[in-house]
């Protein structure tokens, strides 16, 4: 893997025989990616044709490779275009072919050649008792491959739930003393991108979004990008209109499973979590989830793993913005339903009455009225 260099993704497209039209076209299917207006397409254009690509480290601690398993998995756009196009992916022990010396040399390289320009995308966390002997790269704890490589990076992408609040490393007991790169790296720009793993188009997304504009998009309070995280998935899941009825799978395969009722009641933590997994989806939108059956388990919230157990339900959870449990809910639409039902039947009985009063003589609503 050769280091980085200075051509512009317009120019590498050249190189690669793209022409002009196909290159707008790449543009225009990286802003929609991104959720962005056709307004935006000129800005993204000019991105490309002018700014270099971004020289990329990818570091991996404690983790397992899933959130680059999800990333080459991208459809919009695909990982070809993220890596051979839009950055210079130039230390990556997943899907580099150099290994050993040499490729640690490379690393140290880029640190010196492009001090402050790089981006440093952290998949994993680190180990931080017995000094950090639970991961090592080269010899070296990756505790202090990871301080060392973020000293002079230009911002950090925390990739996944390991990297971005620990997961099941960090999780009680948590022997090895793992932490995530914000509780270890200090006085730099962080994005959290969590997921077990994150979503595909979200990662890539995240990449264009930098290399577009030049800068980290907005972040919410846990440092997740607004632009992906700012939604619950219970805002736009498809059984909402379930839970807002009141119509819950009670056990697995049930009629309510089969009929595809909301899964609160079997754990799903949809409602208290933010991302985009209703919207975007995984495999090319083809699924998610609670599509199959399975309610989400809150992977991209802090310490969704000590927050188990999983499959059962949180009864005393308030759902944000309804400040009832669905047991409540539950109760309120069958009163609410009671009431109407009654009110049915006394118009009914009203109608039948007034019915009887009528006789032949009377005109149409002059029932009970002659004299």
């Amino acid at each position: 893997m050769e280091p980085s260099d200075q051509f512009t993704t317009y120019q590498v497209l050249q190189r690669h025989g793209v022409d002009r039209r196909d290159f707008l076209k790449f543009c225009t299917q990286s802003a929609a990616a991104l959720g962005l207006s056709a307004a935006f397409v000129p800005k993204v254009v000019a991105a490309m044709e002018t700014k270099p690509r971004i020289p990329v480290l990818w570091l991996h601690g404690l983790e397992c490779t899933c959130c680059s398993e999800s990333f080459i998995r991208s459809s919009h756009p695909i990982a070809q275009d993220i890596l051979l196009n839009m950055v210079s992916l130039d230390y990556d022990d997943t899907l580099q072919a150099a290994a050993g010396f040499q490729v640690e040399e490379i690393r140290r390289k880029i640190m010196k050649d492009y001090k402050g320009q790089y981006l440093l995308a952290v998949e994993g966390n680190a180990p931080t008792k017995d000094g950090g002997v639970y991961c090592t790269v080269g010899g070296e704890s990756f505790l202090k491959v990871l301080q060392e490589t973020a000293a002079d990076a230009k911002a950090i992408v925390a990739w996944g739930s390991c990297a971005s609040n620990g997961c099941i490393q960090a999780a009680r007991p948590n022997p090895t003393g793992a932490m995530p790169v914000r509780k270890l790296i200090t006085g730099k720009p962080i994005i959290n991108v969590p997921g077990c793993p994150p979503i595909a188009e979200v990662m890539t997304g995240v990449l264009t979004y930098i290399l577009t504009f030049d800068a980290l998009p907005e972040l919410d309070r846990q440092g997740r990008p607004k632009m992906f995280y700012g939604q619950r998935l219970h805002d736009k899941c498809y059984r909402r209109a379930f839970f807002d009825s009141g119509q819950f799978v009670e056990a697995w395969d049930d009629e309510g499973a089969r009929k595809g009722w909301c899964l609160y009641k079997m754990g799903c933590r949809g409602p208290t979590t933010f991302n985009s997994c209703s919207t975007f989806k995984w495999n090319c939108g083809q699924g998610w989830p609670v599509n199959s059956g399975n309610p989400c388990i809150g992977c991209a919230e802090d310490n969704f793993w000590d927050n188990g157990p999983f499959y059962q339900r949180l009864s005393n959870v308030v759902v944000p913005g309804i400040d009832s449990t669905p047991d409540q809910i539950g109760k309120t639409l069958t009163v609410i339903a009671g009431v109407g039902v009654g009110a049915h039947l006394i118009t009914m009985a009203a109608r039948k009455q007034a019915s009887k009063l009528k006789t032949p003589e009377d005109g149409p609503g002059q029932a009970g009225e002659k004299e």
